[in-house]
Order: C-alpha cells, then sequence, then structure tokens
C-alpha cells in the first residue's frame, strides 16, 4: 500500500471528490487537526437537504417494507427527479399507513372491549342492569360466590340481596341499612377473595355486543388486508425507485461530506490517504487529467510487512527528501511556485496528516475465507502482520472433528452448516455454516476411523470388522478398560499436536522480526521460544526423561518391547512405529538448546524470564484435546448404555442392540458382566421412556459438542496460536467510493 497525498485549490476540490469517488482507490486518512493553519473541511452546501432525503428514503422504505429483491432495473437519476418522485411516494405512502394506524388502533380498541365485556356474557345480564341505582348497591366481580355470600350476610349494612353467579363470575345485588354509606356493599366484601370487574359503558345484552364488536374488528380486518394489498402494490411500484434513490442520495451526501477528512485553508485543500501501490500511477493519472492538472498528488511512503507500526515498515521514496518539511500551508499563499495555476498546492513531502497504519484486505481463496469470520473475532490482521487464516482452515475443524469424531454427528452438523449457508443472508452466519461444513465433515471423517454412529460401534462392526477384515478400527477412543493405551496415545498424540502448532506461531513471529527487524530481532526475540520449546520436549521424548515422565510416553509408539514398559494390564502399543524414546543424548542436546533459548531471552528481553515455562504449560494445554475427545465418548456411551445396555467381557464394552440381559448370563455365564440392562429391554412402557432418553441425550451432546469440542478448539487456535505472533488490530481497506447496485454513474 502507498501512502499518497493529493494538493490542490479549493476550486477543484468538488472535482477531486468526484474522481476519486469514481475511482473507488483511496482509504482517506481522517485529518487530525494537527497543521497549524489547517482545519478540517466543511461539508457541501447541499449536503443537510441530501440526508434529509436520505432520512424519509430510508423511513418510507421501512414502512413499505422494501427489499433488494425489488430493485428494477439500474436507473440514472437527477436531483430534480429524485425530489419530485420523493415526494409522491412519500404522500401516497403516508396516506396509506395513516390509514392502517387509524384500523390497527380501532381494532385494538375492540380487542381491549371484548376483553372486557367477555366475563358478563357468561351471566347473561343485560348491561345497563349493573348500574345506575339510587337504593342499591350493585358490584360485578370474580371470587368464590359462598365466600362471598358469607360476606353479605354477615354484614350488619346490608339489609337485602341477591347474587347472581356463573362460574367464578359473580354479581350482586344489596339494599343498604338506612344510615349505610355508600360503599357498603364494597367494604363488605373487602373480607373476600373479590376482584372487581368495570362495567362497560353501554347497555343491553352483553352477547349480542360482542357479537357487533367481533362484526365490527372482521370489517376493519378486511379493510386492513385492503390496505396492506394497497401498500404491497405501492412497494412493487416504488420499490425499484427507493432503493435506487438511497443509493444516490447517499452517494451524493458520502461526497459532500468528505471535505470533512480533508485539511484545508481558506484556498486549498490536503487529502491523503492510502492506494494500493500498483494503483498508483492510473489513479495520479486519472485524477490530474479529470482537473487539468490542477493538483500535486504524490507517493510520500510505501509500505511492506512488519511485525509492528514503527517507521521501519516504511519507505521512503526517491526524491522525497525533506524538501517539503514543515510547508503544508504553503499553498495558501506564501510559495508563489506553489500557488502557479491559481492556487496549486506544493509537494508536502514526508510531512503526514497522521502516522496511521496501511488497511488491510484480506484476500483468502475459496473455502479459505470462511474462517476469516473466526480471525475476525479476535481482529483483523493488521498490515504488519502474517493472516492465520489459512492455519485455521488446516487445523480448527482437524481438531473439532478428532474430539467428537462420530459419523451420526458428523452428518448432523453438516446439514446443520449447509442449511446455514443456504438460507441465512448475514455474511458473517454464511461464514459460520461454510466453518460447520468443514466441521462436520472432519467428525463424520474421524467417525468413521473410529468406527462409531452415535456412539454405538457399528460402523467398526459391519464395515471394519466384517467388510475389510480388521479386528478392530483404525482409531478407538480408550473408553474401556482394554483401551487404555489408546487414551494414552491420544495424550502424546495431543502433546505432539501442541508442539507443531506452536512452533508453527513462533515461526510466524520469526518471520516477521527477520523481514523488518533484522536477524538479530529475529533471534532474540522469536528464536529464543522456538529453541526452548523444542529444546524442552525434544528432552521430555528422550530416554533422558525415562522415569521423569510417565512410561506410556515411550510405550504407545514402540512395538519393539525395548521402551520403559507402562503399568495397567491392558497397556501396549496401539501403533507398533518403533519410537521407544529418542536416545538420551538427543534429550540432553534438548536441554542444552533449552538453555540456549533462556539465555537469547534474557539478552533480548529480560522482562519475559518470567514467562518461560509458558513453552511446557502451553503445550500441556493441548491436552484438552484428548480431555474433550473421553469426555464426549463417554457421554455418547452414557446415553447408549441407559437406553440398550451395556456388558463387559474380557475387558470391551458391548451394546445390547439385539440380546437382552438373559442373554450375556447364558452365553457367557460368570465371565461377563451386565453394566445395565438397558430401557429397552425393560417392557412396553420403559421403551418409550428410552426413545425420548436416546432423541434427547443425543441432540445434548451434539449441543455440548459446540460449546466443549468447539470452544476449546477456538480456545487453542486463539489463546495459545495466536498469542504467540497476532494482535489483529489490523483496519480494514475502506476505498471512498460507492458500490452501485441500483442506479448508474451520471
Amino acid at each position: 500500500m502507498s501512502k499518497v497525498s493529493v494538493t490542490g485549490s479549493r476550486r477543484v476540490l468538488s472535482g477531486v471528490v468526484e474522481t476519486v469517488h469514481t475511482q473507488r482507490l483511496l482509504h482517506v486518512t481522517e485529518y487530525d487537526d494537527s497543521w497549524e493553519g489547517f482545519a478540517p473541511g466543511n461539508p457541501a452546501s447541499d449536503a443537510e437537504e441530501a440526508a434529509e432525503q436520505l432520512v424519509t428514503v430510508r423511513a418510507l422504505k421501512s414502512i413499505l417494507g422494501v427489499i433488494p429483491e425489488d430493485a428494477g432495473p439500474r436507473r440514472v437519476l437527477s436531483d430534480e427527479e429524485v425530489e419530485t418522485e420523493l415526494r409522491d411516494v412519500r404522500d401516497q405512502v403516508n396516506k396509506l399507513d395513516d390509514r392502517r394506524d387509524a384500523i390497527e388502533d380501532r381494532i385494538g380498541e375492540i380487542e381491549e372491549s371484548l376483553d372486557a365485556v367477555e366475563p358478563f356474557v357468561a351471566l347473561g345480564i343485560d348491561l345497563d342492569l349493573l348500574s345506575g341505582y339510587d337504593s342499591l348497591q350493585v358490584a360485578v366481580g370474580e371470587g368464590r360466590p359462598d365466600d362471598i355470600e358469607r360476606a353479605v350476610v354477615d354484614a350488619d349494612d346490608l339489609r337485602e340481596f341477591e347474587i347472581y353467579a356463573e362460574d367464578s363470575v359473580v354479581a350482586v345485588f344489596a339494599r343498604p341499612a338506612r344510615n349505610a354509606g355508600k360503599s357498603a356493599l364494597s367494604d363488605a366484601l373487602v373480607r373476600t377473595e373479590f376482584s372487581a370487574l368495570e362495567v362497560p359503558d353501554t347497555s343491553g345484552d352483553p352477547a349480542q355486543y360482542v357479537s357487533e364488536l367481533e362484526s365490527e374488528r372482521a370489517s376493519l380486518r378486511g379493510d386492513l388486508e385492503s390496505v396492506e394489498a394497497d401498500i404491497d402494490a405501492l412497494r412493487e411500484q416504488t420499490g425499484g425507485f427507493l432503493l435506487a434513490a438511497e443509493e444516490h442520495l447517499s452517494v451524493q451526501v458520502k461526497k459532500a461530506e468528505a471535505p470533512l477528512s480533508f485539511a484545508t485553508t481558506a484556498n486549498a485543500f490536503v487529502a491523503e490517504g492510502w492506494v494500493p501501490s500498483d494503483e498508483y500511477t492510473a489513479f495520479k493519472r486519472d485524477l490530474t487529467e479529470a482537473v487539468d492538472d490542477r493538483v500535486e498528488v504524490e507517493e510520500l511512503e510505501r509500505a511492506s510487512f512488519g511485525s509492528d507500526g514503527t517507521e521501519i515498515h516504511r519507505e521512503k521514496l526517491p526524491g522525497d527528501g525533506d524538501a517539503g518539511a514543515g510547508k503544508p500551508a504553503a499553498a495558501d499563499g506564501g510559495d508563489q511556485q506553489a500557488r502557479a495555476d491559481g492556487g496549486m498546492a506544493a509537494s508536502v513531502g514526508t510531512v503526514v496528516m497522521r502516522d496511521d497504519s496501511p488497511p488491510v484486505v484480506q484476500s483468502n481463496p475459496g473455502s479459505v475465507g470462511y474462517f476469516e469470520t473466526l480471525v475476525k473475532a479476535v481482529g483483523r490482521p493488521s498490515y504488519t502482520e502474517l493472516d492465520p487464516t489459512i492455519i485455521l482452515f488446516l487445523t480448527f475443524p482437524a481438531f473439532f472433528g478428532f474430539m467428537i469424531g462420530d459419523l451420526g454427528y458428523g452428518i448432523v452438523y453438516v446439514a446443520i452448516g449447509w442449511y446455514m449457508y443456504q438460507n441465512l443472508d448475514s455474511p458473517a452466519l454464511k461464514s459460520m455454516g461454510g466453518i460447520t461444513l468443514f466441521a462436520g465433515g472432519f467428525t463424520a471423517l474421524f467417525g468413521i476411523l473410529y468406527g462409531e454412529l452415535f456412539g454405538l460401534h457399528l460402523i467398526s462392526t459391519y464395515f471394519w470388522e466384517g467388510v475389510v477384515g480388521l479386528s478392530h478400527p483404525p482409531m478407538e477412543k480408550g473408553l474401556s478398560p482394554n483401551q487404555i493405551s489408546w487414551a494414552q496415545t491420544w495424550l502424546v498424540l495431543s502433546l505432539l499436536l501442541g508442539i507443531v502448532h506452536l512452533t508453527v506461531g513462533y515461526l510466524f513471529d520469526f518471520y516477521e522480526n527477520l523481514e523488518f527487524h533484522g536477524a538479530k530481532d529475529a533471534l532474540l526475540e522469536s528464536g529464543s521460544w522456538i529453541l526452548m520449546l523444542n529444546g524442552l520436549w525434544v528432552w521430555v521424548f528422550s530416554l533422558a526423561a525415562a522415569g521423569t515422565v510417565p512410561d506410556f510416553v515411550f510405550t504407545v509408539f514402540d512395538g519393539t518391547g525395548a521402551a520403559p514398559e507402562a503399568s495397567g494390564e491392558f497397556a501396549h502399543a496401539v501403533y507398533q512405529l518403533g519410537f521407544n524414546g529418542l536416545p538420551a543424548a538427543v534429550g540432553y542436546l534438548g536441554a542444552a538448546a533449552f538453555f540456549v533459548g533462556l539465555i537469547l531471552l534474557a539478552v533480548g528481553d529480560p522482562v519475559e524470564i518470567v514467562e518461560f515455562l509458558q513453552v511446557l504449560v502451553n503445550v500441556l494445554s493441548y491436552t484438552r484435546i484428548a480431555a474433550v475427545l473421553l469426555a464426549k465418548a463417554g457421554m455418547a456411551f452414557t446415553v447408549n448404555l441407559l437406553v440398550f445396555g451395556a456388558y463387559q467381557e474380557n475387558g470391551n464394552f458391548h451394546f445390547l442392540l439385539s440380546h437382552g440381559p438373559e442373554w450375556v448370563a447364558a452365553e457367557y455365564g460368570g465371565e461377563a458382566t451386565v453394566i445395565f440392562g438397558g430401557l429397552f429391554h425393560g417392557g412396553i412402557a420403559l421403551v418409550f421412556v428410552g426413545l425420548v432418553v436416546l432423541v434427547l441425550g443425543h441432540v445434548l451432546v451434539l449441543a455440548l459438542g459446540v460449546t466443549s469440542a468447539g470452544l476449546q478448539a477456538v480456545r487453542l487456535e486463539y489463546v495459545e496460536f495466536f498469542g504467540k505472533f497476532f494482535e489483529g488490530d489490523g483496519t480494514p481497506y475502506s476505498p471512498f467510493g460507492t458500490e452501485r447496485r441500483y442506479t448508474a454513474d451520471e
């Protein structure tokens, strides 16, 4: 990216803005009011009017419910056409909207009246008989008739009464004593759970009143449908215009307000920003031609990748020197050469408005682009950082799929991801759908390798053993007692993944430091951590650490019998690769590399020495991969155990899919133990309970797969990997201009 300066007379400002907007190349740097004699520019005179019209257009779009699909053919709009047609559309929309509001308000009033009169319908007493008496007191409400009658009988101030009740709705007519007050009846009812109802201000049969209200409501709903149809018709008629007008006015407002970002004086302006370096020549040519060479365009500096935002990543261009330094205001008067051609400004040299970092364009190919969403959740890569999206693309779905590892769950995740990608409009949600597709695909792939379908070993039984002829699938999760070595293998593999993943992160940091700070800084700041990380773990995996680290570290990939034996009845090498530990001499070399790295770190940044154990704890953090793998497998196993039942034989767990607990006793006698008989084998009533447990249980495992495997995989990426080289404080490249969809350039 190249930092450029555009300097010229105020008389050509509008032409410059128009051209730059059409080019869509300049990422404008906001002027920070730091130059003496310069101030931010003022918006054009028509900015306020265009902004008001834009607000009107967006309000009309909201009322009509205009969507992008309502757009018509692209059109060229003039300001006069927008003003005239907008006035007509506004009048039509306001009339229809007012009519709709009036109808909806009346329907709301009717529904409130219906709610109020509904209890009186049950009583069947004309509404005008419930009020208006001189010698009687009347109360209507909800309560228990027996309690109300008891309270009225016990009241000393009431002589005679009559009670009408229907369900919990009660009407009480009472004659008070001669000296009783006007609230005698209500005072008597205070002692009961009586909720008074307000008598509607009307007369006649309440059922008839309800019928009239419902009839009026039905008529109003018909009117409302007619108005809605008129609004829909108006939307179809004017939707294309409103979309085009919004775009036209947005462009007008953007152009009118552009000077707010420029440094200006009474006669001149300076605009700065970033353009792609390979577009600079075309940018300068088009701009100067558009205003007849009445501006000066200069490339101030050129930026390249670095590890921070310091000046070392800026390349001063030949011929800049300091000629323009300290003269940003020359365009406004003092320098005769600068004022040639009616006030055209001279070059401002290396003086810049603000030392801002170059903007960034993330451009990852194809499906890799989906994972930019995960990167942006932390922050956009700055211009001085490597983009880690490709690493997330390669590792995140693999981590997730390895931890869940089930064909059934994988198919469900793929279906969810496909739905999100196909049906959601938000680009971020569509990207999450793509990520879910990949995560589900890896989950299904590892599920086949594990031989599991919703936690059942059906693929193992019918494919790996039945078709391929293996004694077990290529991978097992390690839940059964005789599979302990599989669990140990995944712990070791998790450590190896962590070492590789973190080394890549440190290598990214090493490259950035080497490119922009030199070999010394790269070695001290990044190479030290690479030496410490790999040196320590070379020692851990060497025979020099035997007796210090667990024995299974040397056993799970052995097969030769030469490694220290792991404890446990079923411990063995699951993959006989012949690895039984690096030689002790190699381990001591690793330890030496660790201490060399520690010394280099002390020389380069002594403060970081207190964090030297990161190379141990960061790698150990990756054992969460194995832990989540076993936890998710255990949850699926528990669901299937409750539903189908299971038994243990020779250290293996088997589900009772086709036989009941009785079969186990007959087949194995005392050599097998039934862990649980299973709901499906407990009678017809328990079968229905089992179906509920089966469905809800696996739905829960699916959901927790996202919140555990998904979050843990994200944590490894964000905390462990990103923490080695990535800050994510970049600014997105947002060139001044508008990508027109509904209008054409005038």
